[in-house]
């Protein structure tokens, strides 16, 4: 034997032996060493096959816009400051406009300097005047607000895909739609509520100071002075456990967001022994959060997560490490779920349930029983085709068709792909497609021995005259799968993926392996009629 015949047929033992061990943990996982599931997963199965939850999310991008409204005006006010820059107020005119008054066209001049320098992005409207006072407007452009809500939707989707990568969900989908939506299918989540609840959460995290001179009660009756807002906060008694609400007035400027947040975990209270989170800063973070509790001693801070007060602390010295902490009446799932939208990141903007289906996994035990039935009456029309018109030369296209399916299935379980009923859809169409070539190998060879050539010299020449033609047809197709994979969404995609794996396969199955076998034969034995 050749060592080029050895080389070759080592080669495809390496394949083999590594599809096998790719495909074990699906087949015998729990007869399996434990380091040999650990190094390779068994095949994922799509939400079609696995079931799970189907959600589509609405992005309300126009309360992102009022977010930037509301930053707007801080930083105005911290600019003006700045500049000494005397005003009467900064306001919010409608819904797009800031408004800063001011005691004369002199402190109006300055106030244009300032807000075009810093905010290019603000339209400068026409001076007013009222009662003796100038009013200097500026409107959020329409080209900013498309910017604005352009952002909200890819940050919500990307804080999405941070949540469910942390939830552990495996293969996942996620995808922006028109109309401002969201498509998220989560393959064999077992506790749908719990997921719901970790991507709903809208986890904005705000400290506020609290108003000390403003009598809570006086405020729930609609007593509340300009500049301030009414909160609850949250009271768990440690003994009993039960949990009270206690209105809480606090001031309506943020003086920092959870978007400084670096880290959150779960620790548990020495104390109470109760969990509760804490929370880090990165640089910049810990820096303003150093001045705040600098500049707030003795006073309290209220940490208001989604518009609910979990602490409100008393600042009783200034705060250099950075840190902070959130406790509440939490079970250790729910700390632990808080831990992760804060480590996600917060939305940029609330989202609501526009649609919410859960698929059993009753339906796709059928669908995976009847894809499994069709590409068993396909493999089987196609090998007894193949046996009758190509006789013992078939057997050969039998084996690469039965070696191409094992490939498949195993290059799905290396590259982490998930298996979809459009995806047995396309395992459906390889097997047809996967003799395609040994047709047109077997054909030139049955053309080379109606000349008068030997086997050998009619197979060499057969695949010689048959390999550009293979190369060719395959290409094309793998070139509309792969735009079909780049472009496609859902079932689109999960059909491209095992289109694009078949055709690999069926190229070194049909090409190499067969050339292999009839190679090895023909060099092991005297063979003078080929059987073809």
């Amino acid at each position: 034997m050749s060592n080029s015949l050895k080389m070759r047929g080592a080669l495809i033992l390496l394949l083999v032996l590594l599809a096998f061990f790719a495909l074990a943990p699906t087949f015998f996982g729990s007869a399996l060493p434990q380091w040999w599931n650990r190094a390779v997963d068994p095949i994922h199965l799509g939400l079609d096959l696995q079931g799970g939850m189907h959600l589509v999310l609405g992005v309300e991008v126009d309360k992102a816009v009022e977010s930037r409204m509301d930053t707007l005006l801080d930083q105005t006010e911290s600019l003006l400051r700045e500049a000494d820059i005397i005003y009467r107020r900064v306001q919010r005119d409608g819904e797009r406009v800031v408004s800063v008054v001011v005691y004369d066209r002199e402190a109006g001049a300055e106030v244009d300097a300032v807000m075009e320098e810093n905010f290019p992005d603000l339209e400068a409207l026409t001076v007013q005047s009222e009662g003796g006072y100038i009013v200097k407007n500026f409107r959020l452009s329409d080209r900013e607000v498309e910017n604005i809500e352009d952002y909200a939707l890819r940050q919500a989707l990307e804080t999405m895909r941070n949540r469910v990568d942390q939830f552990g969900v495996s293969e996942p989908v996620l995808q922006r739609q028109a109309n401002n939506r969201i498509l998220i299918q989560l393959p064999g989540v077992e506790d749908p509520e719990r997921a719901i609840a970790l991507l709903g959460k809208t986890a904005r995290l705000e400290f506020k100071m609290v108003a000390e001179d403003v009598n809570p009660q006086e405020a729930v009756q609609g007593n509340l002075p300009p500049g301030t807002e009414l909160f609850y906060e949250k009271r768990v008694d440690p003994r009993t456990g039960a949990t009270s609400e206690s209105p809480l007035v606090v001031e309506s400027k943020t003086v920092m967001t959870g978007d400084l947040l670096s880290d959150a975990q779960v620790r548990i209270s020495p104390q109470f022994n109760e969990p509760y989170v804490s929370i880090d800063f990165n640089s910049v973070g810990a820096r303003r959060f150093d001045q705040i509790t600098a500049a707030n001693v003795g006073k309290r801070m209220a940490i208001i997560l989604d518009d609910t007060v979990y602490s409100a602390p008393v600042i009783r010295e200034r705060i250099s490490g950075g840190s902070a902490q959130i406790s509440g009446s939490f079970t250790e799932q729910e700390a632990t779920d808080l831990a992760i939208v804060l480590r996600a990141g917060s939305l940029p903007a609330p989202v609501k349930i526009l649609e919410n289906r859960t698929v059993g996994p009753s339906l796709g035990h059928d669908s995976i029983r009847q894809g499994i039935v069709s590409i068993a009456v396909g493999g089987a029309l196609v090998v007894v085709a193949i046996a009758i018109y190509y006789g013992l030369s078939g057997l050969v296209a039998i084996l690469a068709l039965v070696l191409n399916l094992v490939f498949i299935m195993a290059m799905l379980t290396l590259f982490k792909a998930s298996l979809t009923l459009p995806g047995m859809a396309g395992i459906v169409l390889t097997v047809g497609m996967a003799v395609d070539a040994n047709v047109l190998v077997f054909e030139r060879i049955r053309e080379e021995l109606r000349i008068g050539k030997t086997p050998r010299a009619a197979v060499e020449s057969g695949y010689g005259k048959a390999f550009l033609t293979i190369i060719d047809a395959n290409v094309t197709t793998l070139i509309a799968a792969l735009v079909l994979f780049q472009f496609g969404t859902g079932p689109v995609k999960g059909f491209a993926v095992t289109l694009s794996i078949g055709i690999l396969a069926s190229l070194f199955t049909a090409v190499f392996m067969t050339r292999f076998v009839f190679d090895y034969i023909l060099d092991k034995r005297q063979i003078n009629r080929l059987s073809i």
